[in-house]
């Protein structure tokens, strides 16, 4: 885990990378625990998701990183305005968009991943200044 999550602080991860972090966590956890003997057939076979997630009973890799990021977002509202890190979190993209995409800045990404938790009503530097939550 912590060869992975090397720096995931600071990542914005899609939908295709969810998956494949995933399916990679998948495959070590299959690697780990082995095939499983069939109690009827006899025959040995891999481990289905939700066995898998049975047996190993920490959180996944997905929201390990999420949580790691809204907590290094925690951190980073609570600094000074002047500093360097702030300002990215806060500033708005310049120039022209890509092509089928908006602008998305660092605020964006972080208010979904809040709505995703629940907490979507709160602005972010209000639960910012409150360390617990």
């Amino acid at each position: 885990m912590p060869v992975v999550l090397c720096g995931c602080e600071t990542w914005s991860i899609t939908f295709r990378e969810e998956f494949k972090l995933r399916v990679f966590e998948n495959s070590v956890l299959r690697r780990i625990f082995g095939p499983k003997r069939d109690e009827v057939t006899g025959e040995w076979r891999k481990l289905h998701k939700e066995k898998l997630n049975d047996l190993y009973s920490s959180l996944n890799i997905v929201r390990v990183i999420k949580s790691r990021g809204l907590r290094w977002s925690g951190h980073v509202a609570r600094m000074v305005e002047r500093r360097c890190l702030y300002r990215v979190l806060v500033g708005k993209p310049e120039g022209k968009r890509p092509l089928w995409r908006p602008r998305r800045r660092c605020v964006d990404d972080i208010k979904m991943e809040l709505q995703e938790v629940r907490c979507g009503d709160v602005q972010l530097f209000e639960l910012a200044q409150d360390r617990d939550k």
